[in-house]
C-alpha cells in the first residue's frame, strides 16, 4: 500500500469497519446510513475504493481490514514526524513536551522504549 493518508469521512468509514469487523456489506450499509447518512451507492464506492488502496478486502459479502487501525495511525504518526520535523524523533518530542513536565513514570517509560528500540 503506497498511500495510507485518508480523507477525514474515509478515517470514519474506516473507524466503523475497524470497530465492527468482520462485518458483512449488508450490515456496514445499514451502520453507514445510520451513523454518517450515506446511502448505498455512497458506502459501496468508499468500500471499493480502499479496498483498492489495499486497506479492506470484501469477500463474500464481509468486510474486513487488511491494515489494523494501529498500523495506520503508526504510519501516520512517522508521516507526521518526517514532514514536520525532517524526521527527527528528538526534535518531535522537544516540541511534544515543551513546557511541560513529564512524570517520572512517564520518563522512565520513554528510557525503555529507547533502550528497547536503541540500534545496537
Amino acid at each position: 500500500m503506497k498511500e495510507y493518508k485518508l480523507a477525514e469521512s474515509e478515517k470514519r468509514f474506516a473507524e466503523l469497519i475497524w470497530q465492527n469487523e468482520p462485518i458483512g456489506s449488508g450490515e456496514l450499509v445499514k451502520l453507514c446510513e445510520k451513523e454518517m447518512n450515506w446511502k448505498k451507492s455512497t458506502t459501496y464506492t468508499v468500500l471499493k475504493k480502499l479496498c483498492e488502496k489495499g486497506f479492506f478486502q470484501n469477500e463474500n459479502a464481509v468486510v474486513t481490514s487488511l491494515i489494523t487501525k494501529d498500523e495506520y495511525y503508526a504510519k501516520q504518526s512517522v508521516t507526521f514526524v518526517e514532514d514536520t520535523f525532517g524526521g527527527s524523533l528528538p526534535k518531535f518530542l522537544t516540541a511534544f513536551i515543551s513546557g511541560k513536565k513529564i512524570s517520572k513514570h512517564q520518563a522512565e517509560e520513554l528510557k525503555r522504549l529507547i533502550d528497547e528500540y536503541k540500534e545496537v
